[in-house]
């Protein structure tokens, strides 16, 4: 009889393993499909991601290529770059991209190829010049008693007013008693404006006062080539009217000489320029003047640059790495745009400038006045250090 009932025992137990093994199989089925689902989905992700970096690395080689074309002047739009199916090096996706141009607003459209993904991104194109800031430096600033920034020739929807440095030294940007800054003042990346701002009595930041996000690269100056092979015609040393672009070894004005700059002309000076006491150098009404200056700048007591124009744009200045002072010594107003990221620039007193300023370090003293003209900001492709730079970005 028990043997009997063990007997049953055993086989009753036998549906109950099936449904078991049954259970299992379902679970084991459903976590195989799950898993195979999630490689699917883990797969095509992968896929979509390196398609978008081939499409990112296509629209930063079109960036670079209209920067490239940028150098070589004048600008020709008519040829601009495509690329297809580029390959990435060590890896298997590819990119394809293309710059069109409508009205002068220039489009970079790429696309990324990864297995069966393709991702698109394409964004508009700025120009910037060298003169997004009214003045700009390495180092420091210093505006003296009463000395003024201010800005005109600006849209109501403009961007304000920018003065900054790379600097996050203390006080590398200093404002003596009743100094005012009409704008906003950016010290050096991961400086403390508190303690890289000193603000004497009375003196005024109208704007805010904030940390760059990235460091401002200050590229060297290039002479054109045309330019830099020229013969050079020695020294400039009396009265003199130039009226054709070239190249001289220096500019030394004795006391009460004028050089004339008749035209639209372009000079290389290799070394340096001065003007005597009450000396003057004089751009017509209807001319203008890009100076590459290889040595120093002294103006000296009395002495004037006269842009009778009164546009900063027609008179612009391009201090090489061996230009490493800029002063004038006068009174008088000076219209005109310099860059110089390796000089010392030196405004005395009541001196009155209207233009930009890029240098290595900007002392302006007491009651002097600096305008800066925003329609420097609105930079044309055939100017010196101009760049694209991506304005809208959408996918």
């Amino acid at each position: 009889m028990n043997r009997l009932l063990q007997s049953k025992k055993r086989g009753s137990a036998i549906p109950l393993a099936v449904v078991a093994v049954l259970i299992l199989l379902a679970m084991g089925t459903g976590l195989l499909s799950m898993g195979l689902h999630s490689r699917t989905i883990s797969l095509r992700m992968t896929s979509d991601i390196a398609a978008r970096c081939a499409a990112d690395a296509g629209l930063t080689k079109a960036l670079f290529e209209m920067n490239e074309k940028l150098q070589v002047k004048p600008w020709n739009g008519s040829s601009l770059p495509l690329e297809t199916e580029i390959s990435l090096p060590y890896c298997d996706e590819v990119y394809s991209y293309s710059v069109t141009s409508d009205s002068g607003i220039y489009t970079i459209q790429s696309t990324g190829t990864s297995a069966q993904s393709q991702r698109t991104v394409s964004c508009t194109l700025q120009l910037q010049g060298p003169f997004e800031a009214a003045i700009f430096t390495e180092g420091f600033i210093n505006l003296h008693n009463s000395a003024e920034v201010d800005w005109y020739n600006y849209d109501a929807d403009d961007a304000n007013m920018k003065v900054g440095t790379n600097s996050t030294a203390d006080g590398s940007v200093r404002l003596a008693n009743s100094a005012i800054i009409n704008g906003d003042v950016a010290v050096g990346v991961g400086g403390d404006p508190d303690t890289a701002i000193d603000l004497g009595n009375s003196a005024i930041i109208e704007g805010q006062t904030t940390a760059l996000s990235e460091e401002v690269e200050l590229p060297p100056v290039t002479v054109p080539d045309w330019l830099q092979w020229l013969p050079s015609f020695g020294t400039i040393n009396n009265d003199t009217t130039i009226n054709h672009s070239s190249k001289y070894s220096s500019i030394d004005l004795g006391n009460s000489e004028t050089v004339i700059i008749n035209g639209d002309i372009t000079l290389y000076i290799t070394g340096d320029i001065t003007l005597g006491n009450s000396a003057e150098l004089q751009i017509e009404p209807d001319a203008s003047l890009t100076l590459y200056l290889g040595g120093d700048f002294e103006g000296k007591n009395s002495s004037t640059v006269n842009n009778e124009t009164e546009d900063p744009g027609s008179l612009q200045i391009y201090g090489l790495d061996s230009c490493e002072t800029i002063i004038f010594k006068n009174s008088s107003d000076l219209y005109g745009a310099i860059y110089a990221p390796d000089a010392d620039i030196i405004m005395n007193n009541s001196a009155n400038v209207y233009g930009a300023v890029v240098a290595k370090t900007f002392d302006m003293k007491n009651s002097g006045t600096f305008m800066y003209d925003a329609s420097l900001r609105d930079a044309s492709v055939n100017e010196e250090l101009v760049r694209f730079e991506i304005k809208r970005w959408h996918e």
